[in-house]
C-alpha cells in the first residue's frame, strides 16, 4: 500500500541539564514515594470530600504538604524574625552593640565564620543555587523557541494522515480489478489439451545432421588442403639461405618442428549418414495424424459449448462483477471524506489559530523569562554583598588593628556583610513564596500527569469503568459508538497508535462498517454452486484415435533413429576442428618474425601468418557453427530415441483412458472441474480478502501521528519542556533560600570581626609579655582598668 513517511520523532533528548533533572525527580520520589492511586480514588481525591478518600488524599500528599507547610513557616517566621533581629539590634542588643568583647580565639572564630559564610554562599551560587535556577529557566526559553519546529512537524504529520488515507482505500478498492481479472483469465482458457509426441521435431533434427555433415565433410576437406599448401609454402620459405645465419637459425628451427600441428583434427569423412531414418520419418508424415489433433480440438470445442450452455461462465462474470460493484458503493458510501474533509478543515483552522497566537506565547514566555531573572538576580545581589563582604574584610583586616582603629576596607567589608543580611531578609520571602507557588504546582504535575503518563497509568485511569461517565463501562466506546460496552480503551488506543498500526484496528472501526460482510463470497457463490451440480455433458459418440492413427504412433517409433551412433558423432563434434589454434599458431609465428633480422625473410614468415589468420576467419569459424548445429541436433535426437516408444506408448494409453472418461463419466469430470476452479476463485477472492483485512490494519491510515500528537502535548511539552524546567527552577531558588539561614547566621557573626567598633576591652598582661588595648579614655568613658 502507497504510504508516507512521517517526519515527528516524539523524544526530547535534554542534554546537559537532563543530570539535574534527575536529581529533581529523585528528590520528588524522597518527598512523595507512594504509589499511584488507582481507580476513583484520584477523582475522590481531589473533587470529592468524602472521609475515606480525605484520609488517603491526605496520606497520598503528606510529603507535599509537610514541605508546603515548612515552606509557609519560613515565608511567615523568616520576616517576622528579621523585624525582630532589627529592632533588637536597635536597641544595642543582638550583635547591635559597637562594641568587641576581647577573647582568645577570636582568630579562630573568625576564620570558621568566614569559611562558613564561604562554603554557604558557594552552595547558593553552584550546587543547587542561582545556576540551577537560571540554567533551568534559559532551558525553558530555549525549548517555547524551538516548539513551533515541531509543532509544525506535527501538523504536517496529521495533514499526511488525512490526505493519504482516501488513496489508500483507493488503492486497495483497485486491487480487486487484478483478482477480477486472474479469475476471468483462468476462465477463458481450456481446460483439456492433449500433449503427443512431436514427430516434426525429429524430422527437422535429422535434416540437420544430414546437412551438418555434409557441410563438414566438405569444409574439412577443403581445410585439410590448405593447411597442406600452407605448411609447403612456410617450409620452402625457411629453407632459404637467410635461414642459416646464426642470428635467425634457432628461430626457424623452432618454426620448423612446430609446422606438424598445422593439419585439421576432427575427421567427419567415416561417419554414418541418417538418410533411411529421414525417409522414414517422411514416409510417415505422409499419413495424416493430424486428425487425432483435429478430433480433440473438435472435442473440446463440443465440451466448451455445452458448458458454455450451462451459464457457468457467465454465473462467475456476473459474481465478479457484484462483488466489485459492491465494493465501490460500499466505499461510496462510507462517510470517509466527508469526515477526513472536516477534520482538514479543524486541522486547518487549529494550525492557523497557533502560528497566530504563538507570538504571543513567545511574548509572554519573555515575561515570565524575565521574572525569573529578576528573582534569581535577588539572589545573586546579596551573595555579591556577601563576597564583597568576605573580599573586603579578609583583604582589610589587620591582626594588629585595634577594634576601634580597625581600617576603612575591613570596615566596608562588615558593612557588606550587614547589607547582605538585609536584603536577606527582604528577598527570602519573596523566593519562597515562589518557591511554594512552583513545588506544589510542578511537583504534583509531575507525579499525578507525568510519571503515570510514562508507565501508562493515566490511560488505566480514564479507563476505570464508571469513572468519566455513570452510566458508561467503556468511555471511549460510548463517546464513538454510542456503545459503552465494546471493549475500546484509551491504553489500546494509544499503544496501537505508538506501534503504528492501522485507524481501523486501532479503534476498533468494525464496528462501524465490518469489511468481512463485505468480502464474505460465499454469500455470493451459493446459488452459483447449486446450479453446477446439474450440469450435464453427452460425449459418447465422439472418438479420440482410431486403430489407424495408433498404427501411425508405432510407425513412428521404429523408424530407426534408435540405430544411430550417437558416440562417434560426439567424439568428432567434441574434438577441436584443427590440432592448434590458427590464431594463437599465427600470433605465435608473427612474434619469432619480428625477431629476426629485418629483410625478405621476416616480411614472408609474417605474410605466412596473416594467410593462416584468413583461413581461420573463412573456414574454421563456419566448421565451428555447423559443429554446434550437428550437437545439438544429435543431441535432441539422442533424447529423443531414447524415450520415444515410451513416449508412444504413454500417449496411447493417454487417449484410451481419455475415451474411457469420456464415453462414461464426462459430465462427473467437468462438475469436477468446475468445482475446482470454483475453488480457485474462492482461493484467489480469499487472498485478496486477508491481503485488505492486513493492510487496513497495519498500513492504510496508521495512526502514529496521534500518538505524536500526545506524547508531543503531555511528554515533550508538559513534562520535559514545562513541567522538568519549573520543578529544576524552585530546586535550585529553593536550595538558595534555605542556605540564606545559615549565611544570615555566620555573616551577622563574622561582620563583628571586620567592622570599626565605639567601644573595644581593654586589659593588660605583662606577665606573659602580651600588652592588650592601652586607651585611658574611650569616648569619654572611664577606663576601670586604668584607675
Amino acid at each position: 500500500v502507497p504510504s508516507k513517511t512521517y517526519d515527528t520523532g516524539a523524544y526530547h533528548e535534554p542534554g546537559a541539564i537532563g543530570i539535574l533533572f534527575k536529581i529533581v525527580h529523585a528528590f520528588l520520589y524522597l518527598v512523595q514515594p507512594n504509589s499511584f492511586p488507582q481507580g476513583k480514588q484520584i477523582i475522590y481525591f481531589f473533587f470529592f470530600f468524602k472521609y475515606k478518600f480525605v484520609t488517603d488524599a491526605i496520606y497520598y500528599e503528606i510529603g507535599f504538604i509537610v514541605s508546603a507547610a515548612l515552606g509557609l513557616l519560613f515565608i511567615l517566621l523568616l520576616p517576622l524574625v528579621g523585624l525582630c533581629f532589627c529592632m533588637c539590634r536597635c536597641c544595642d542588643n543582638c550583635g547591635g552593640e559597637m562594641h568587641q568583647r576581647q577573647k582568645k580565639n577570636a582568630d579562630c572564630q573568625r576564620s570558621c565564620f568566614a569559611t562558613f559564610l564561604f562554603v554557604a554562599s558557594l552552595i547558593i551560587r553552584q550546587v543547587v543555587g542561582v545556576l540551577c535556577a537560571y540554567a533551568a529557566n534559559q532551558h525553558l526559553t530555549n525549548q517555547v523557541r524551538g516548539a513551533k519546529k515541531l509543532v509544525n512537524s506535527n501538523f504536517k504529520d496529521l495533514k499526511i494522515f488525512l490526505n493519504d488515507t482516501p488513496a489508500q482505500i483507493d488503492y486497495l478498492v483497485s486491487q480487486y480489478n487484478t483478482t477480477k481479472d486472474k479469475a476471468l483469465s483462468d476462465l477463458n482458457s481450456k481446460y483439456f489439451y492433449l500433449k503427443g509426441v512431436s514427430n516434426i521435431e525429429t524430422k527437422e533434427a535429422l535434416e540437420n545432421v544430414s546437412v551438418s555433415v555434409e557441410v563438414l565433410q566438405e569444409g574439412t576437406e577443403r581445410l585439410h588442403a590448405n593447411l597442406t599448401d600452407v605448411k609447403m609454402h612456410l617450409s620452402n620459405t625457411l629453407n632459404d639461405s637467410a635461414c642459416n645465419a646464426a642470428q635467425a637459425a634457432s628461430t626457424c628451427n623452432i618454426i620448423r618442428n612446430s609446422l606438424s600441428q598445422l593439419n585439421i583434427n576432427a575427421n567427419f569423412s567415416g561417419l554414418p549418414g541418417v538418410s533411411s531414418q529421414l525417409a522414414k520419418v517422411n514416409d510417415v508424415l505422409k499419413i495424416d495424424l493430424s486428425s487425432l489433433v483435429q478430433k480433440v480440438r473438435f472435442l473440446t470445442d463440443i465440451m466448451d459449448s455445452q458448458y458454455r450452455q450451462s451459464n457457468f461462465s457467465h454465473n462467475i462474470k456476473s459474481v465478479l462483477e457484484s462483488i466489485g460493484s459492491n465494493i465501490t458503493t460500499f466505499t461510496k458510501a462510507l462517510p470517509v471524506q466527508k469526515i477526513l474533509g472536516d477534520l482538514m478543515v479543524y486541522l486547518t483552522q487549529s494550525e492557523a489559530y497557533v502560528q497566530d497566537y504563538f507570538p504571543v506565547v513567545e511574548q509572554y514566555d519573555f515575561y515570565r523569562w524575565l521574572g525569573c531573572l529578576i528573582l534569581c538576580c535577588m539572589v545573586v545581589l546579596i551573595l555579591v554583598f556577601y563576597y564583597l563582604g568576605l573580599l573586603c574584610g579578609t583583604c582589610g583586616f589587620d591582626k594588629h588593628a585595634s577594634p576601634t582603629t580597625r581600617g576603612c576596607i575591613s570596615n566596608t567589608g562588615g558593612n557588606f556583610l550587614m547589607a547582605g543580611v538585609g536584603f536577606s531578609f527582604l528577598f527570602s520571602w519573596v523566593l519562597m513564596i515562589v518557591v511554594v507557588l512552583t513545588f506544589v504546582t510542578g511537583g504534583n504535575v509531575e507525579k499525578l500527569v507525568c510519571e503515570p503518563f510514562e508507565d501508562k497509568n493515566l490511560f488505566k485511569i480514564l479507563d476505570t469503568p464508571y469513572l468519566l461517565n455513570q452510566h458508561w463501562k467503556n468511555y471511549l466506546a460510548g463517546i464513538i459508538f454510542k456503545n459503552p460496552n465494546v471493549n475500546l480503551t484509551f491504553e489500546k488506543v494509544y499503544s496501537d497508535c505508538k506501534e503504528n498500526k492501522g485507524i481501523y484496528t486501532s479503534l476498533h472501526l468494525e464496528y462501524l462498517f465490518n469489511i468481512n460482510e463485505l468480502l464474505n463470497i460465499s454469500m455470493y457463490t451459493e446459488d452459483v454452486a447449486l446450479k453446477i451440480e446439474h450440469i450435464q455433458i453427452n460425449l459418447s459418440k465422439i472418438i479420440l484415435l482410431d486403430e489407424i492413427g495408433k498404427e501411425n504412433l508405432l510407425n513412428f517409433s521404429s523408424s530407426g533413429i534408435d540405430g544411430i551412433d550417437f558416440s562417434a558423432y560426439l567424439t568428432e563434434i567434441n574434438k577441436s576442428v584443427t590440432k592448434v589454434d590458427l590464431l594463437s599458431f599465427a600470433n605465435d609465428l608473427e612474434a619469432r618474425a619480428d625477431q629476426l633480422p629485418k629483410g625478405a625473410l621476416e616480411n614472408a614468415l609474417k605474410g605466412h601468418a596473416n594467410n593462416i589468420r584468413m583461413i581461420h576467419n573463412q573456414q574454421v569459424v563456419p566448421l565451428e557453427q555447423a559443429m554446434s548445429t550437428l550437437n545439438q541436433s544429435i543431441r535432441l535426437l539422442k533424447r529423443t530415441s531414447s524415450e520415444l516408444m515410451v513416449k508412444v506408448k504413454n500417449v496411447i494409453s493417454a487417449v484410451n483412458a481419455a475415451q474411457n472418461l469420456i464415453n462414461n463419466n464426462a459430465s462427473q469430470v467437468i462438475v469436477q472441474e468446475t468445482k475446482k476452479y470454483m475453488d480457485t476463485i474462492v482461493g484467489y477472492f480469499e487472498q485478496y480478502t486477508e491481503w485488505v483485512k492486513e493492510s487496513i490494519a497495519m498500513e492504510v491510515a496508521t495512526c502514529k501521528p496521534i500518538a505524536n500528537v500526545i506524547d508531543t502535548a503531555v511528554d515533550i511539552f508538559l513534562c520535559s519542556y514545562i513541567t522538568d524546567s519549573v520543578n529544576t527552577f524552585w530546586f535550585g531558588l529553593g536550595g538558595s533560600s534555605m542556605f540564606l539561614i545559615p549565611a544570615i547566621i555566620f555573616a551577622v557573626k563574622l561582620s563583628k570581626y571586620y567592622r570599626r567598633m565605639d567601644t573595644e576591652d581593654v586589659y593588660d598582661d605583662t606577665e606573659n609579655g602580651n600588652n592588650g588595648y592601652h586607651k585611658e579614655h574611650l569616648y569619654g568613658i572611664h577606663n576601670p582598668v586604668f584607675t
